[in-house]
Formats: structure tokens, C-alpha cells, sequence
């Protein structure tokens, strides 16, 4: 694998969501690692003059979609009067429209994502129907080459009832050369009538030496010693953006000290729980805190595929996933002190192991 092709980093227009602090925005990425399927998928509709109207990018956070989502829109925005004989979707780096979109100033890219509330201080928690609704004025207006007007929702998983339905009727009768790219974590659970008005392109979870590549060659954790990206990755599940939250050495040995409390498990020790209790308090705990409830999820999962034919098994296992998500939700929303959360999540995992 070669080096990544990446864009200067440019000026932030403000919060956006899920965006990680010092990697670069899905629209500076040029490269795509991994998800070669997928293009050639697109590069093949493309080639055939027969381009669907809307794409459904699904597949894990982190993994790549919103970069692939990008690379359509340059691809497309770069070539408005057609590129049949193109085997892939680059488009160089001096290209103009490579730096429009970086810049988010595109006048046919619109992209319908979480806004800022009311006071312009923190993002909504959902995409509403204002924000579709702003996004969708990119197909009023005639398109400046005369090629396509595109529209990125990322993520679809976002959308509440009201902007949903008003993304979907536009769906139903699709602007002359208008183009979706969908962008969703759990496209399953978007609205069927929404789905049904897509073609699928699946992306799967990246391998481990893909995402060390992509986190090595990313300038603001290229300084870290190969061995340490190569461990991230294999804590990853596939996700670059999983990797790049334990990319430190001081993470990775939070990480180590929760999995050996987990792995002797039904025996726990009060003193080590404590000290991990401990680590996930105040505002330099966050990213411990929330790689605590990663490990937590990620060790109900692998019970859940090691038993299943265990059926007297399923149902705590369930129960404390539930109550993992319910209890983490209210520690989030309230501010609650961590400690007892983490204490008694590690106890209820600890007694589910026994039983």
C-alpha cells in the first residue's frame, strides 16, 4: 500500500459531528483504502451512463464511508460533461473542485448534517427537518457546470420522523441529474421507503494492517512508533476511528488494565476496580470513560457469539447490554460522577460471567 493522499487541513467552519480532533475531514481525503469493491460498483453504473439517484453507503462508524461519499461527489463534480473511460474515482489534487470541496464551499455539494441549536453552541442531537430542508436547495438551482447537483446526508442514522420524510419525498421524484449519497452506520434501520429508493453499497469493517496504514500515514499521529498503531488496529474491529481513540500508549495500557479485570472474570478486585473507577472521572477521563464502555459492549458481544445456543445465557446478557446503554446514557445527559457507573457495570458483568 502506498502513501495517503491527504489535503491540507482546512480552517473549521465550526463543530460537526463525530468529526475526530487532528484527523482530517473525510473531505480532504483523497485516498480509499480498502473499499475497492464498492468504487469499482460505482465506476461501473458510472461507465454505463445508467448512474442511480441515490446511493445508500452503509457499514460501521469509522471505516470509511463518508471519505468514499466524498470521493463520488469530487469524482462526479470534476468530470460534469462525463469520464467513460475511467477505471477509478481519483481526481487530482490540484483540481479546483478538490479544494472547493475541502473548503465546503462547492455551489453544486450540499451536505445535510446535525446543526448548531438555537444558541449556536452545541449540535442538535438530531438532523431535523430545517437542515434537510437547506440542504435540499441545492436542486432548485441550476448546476454551475452543468453537471450534477449532489447532496451527502451524513448520517442518515440522525434523521428524525419529520426530516426523514422530508428527505424521503424528494427520493420519490428525483431532481434531472440530481445525486444522493446516504451515508448510515445501521442503514437497516433506516425507513424501508428509503432504503427501497437506494442502491446498497455495503462497506465492510477494514483489516487490521489497512487501518494501521491509514493511522500511520496520518500526519498528526504519524509520530507514534509503528508497534503502537499496529496495537490500536488490532483493538479496532476494523475502524480507523476506533483506532485513533486508543492511539497512545497511556490508552492502550487503560485498555490492557481493563481486559485483564475482564478476563478473570467471575473474581474481581476491588483495588484494581477502583483505580480504573478512578481513571475515568473528570474532564481527562473522557476518552477512558467512553473506551470503558466500548470494552464493556465488546465483551457482552463475544459472550452473546460464544453462546449462541445457550438460550439460558441470552437473556442477562441482553438485560446488562440494556442496562449498560440506559445507565450510560443517563451519565452522559446528567453528568453524573462515573465511579459507580464503572463499579457496578464491572460487578453485573462480573456476576452475568458466573451465571
Amino acid at each position: 500500500m502506498t502513501g495517503l493522499n491527504i489535503l491540507p487541513v482546512q480552517e473549521s467552519n465550526g463543530p460537526e459531528a463525530d468529526r475526530f480532533a487532528d484527523a482530517p475531514h473525510p473531505a480532504e481525503m483523497l485516498s480509499l483504502v480498502g473499499h475497492q469493491a464498492a468504487e469499482f460498483a460505482f465506476m461501473d453504473a458510472w461507465r454505463s451512463g445508467r448512474v442511480h439517484h441515490a446511493w445508500l453507503i452503509g457499514g460501521e462508524e469509522g471505516i470509511g464511508k463518508a471519505t468514499l461519499a466524498y470521493r463520488i461527489a469530487r469524482f462526479v463534480l470534476a468530470n460534469p460533461d462525463g469520464k467513460p473511460d475511467a477505471t477509478t474515482l481519483d481526481v487530482a489534487a490540484s483540481h479546483p473542485v478538490c479544494h472547493q470541496i475541502a473548503a465546503h464551499a462547492h455551489p453544486d455539494l450540499a451536505i445535510i448534517r446535525r446543526s448548531l441549536n438555537k444558541e449556536g453552541k452545541a449540535l442538535r442531537t438530531e438532523i431535523s427537518v430545517d437542515d434537510v430542508r437547506h440542504g435540499l436547495e441545492v436542486f432548485t438551482k441550476t448546476a454551475s457546470m452543468g453537471g450534477y447537483r449532489i447532496c451527502i446526508v451524513d448520517a442518515c442514522d440522525e434523521l428524525n420522523a419529520s426530516s426523514a420524510n422530508a428527505l424521503l419525498k424528494t427520493l420519490e421524484e428525483p431532481p434531472v441529474k440530481g445525486l444522493f449519497l446516504l451515508v448510515a452506520h445501521q442503514p437497516n434501520r433506516l425507513l424501508p421507503t428509503i432504503r427501497s429508493r437506494c442502491r446498497v453499497l455495503p462497506l465492510r469493517a477494514l483489516e487490521m494492517d489497512e487501518v494501521a496504514h491509514i493511522t500511520s500515514n496520518l500526519p498528526a499521529f504519524a509520530d507514534q512508533p509503528f508497534e503502537v498503531h499496529q496495537r490500536a488496529a488490532e483493538l479496532s474491529g476494523g475502524s480507523v476511528r476506533r483506532a485513533l481513540s486508543v492511539l497512545d500508549l497511556k490508552k492502550l495500557a487503560f485498555n490492557d488494565r481493563v481486559q485483564a479485570v475482564f478476563q478473570r472474570f467471575p473474581r474481581i478486585d476491588t483495588t484494581e476496580i477502583d483505580a480504573i473507577a478512578e481513571q475515568t472521572t473528570g474532564r481527562n477521563g473522557d476518552d477512558a470513560f467512553y473506551r470503558f464502555c466500548e470494552i464493556c459492549e465488546g465483551w457482552l458481544s463475544s459472550e452473546l457469539i460464544r453462546r449462541p445456543h445457550e438460550p439460558q445465557a441470552l437473556a442477562p446478557l441482553s438485560e446488562a447490554w440494556t442496562r449498560l446503554n440506559e445507565a450510560k446514557r443517563e451519565v452522559d445527559i446528567y453528568n453524573l460522577d462515573r465511579r459507580p457507573f464503572v463499579i457496578a457495570m464491572i460487578a453485573e458483568l462480573a456476576e452475568t460471567a458466573r451465571n
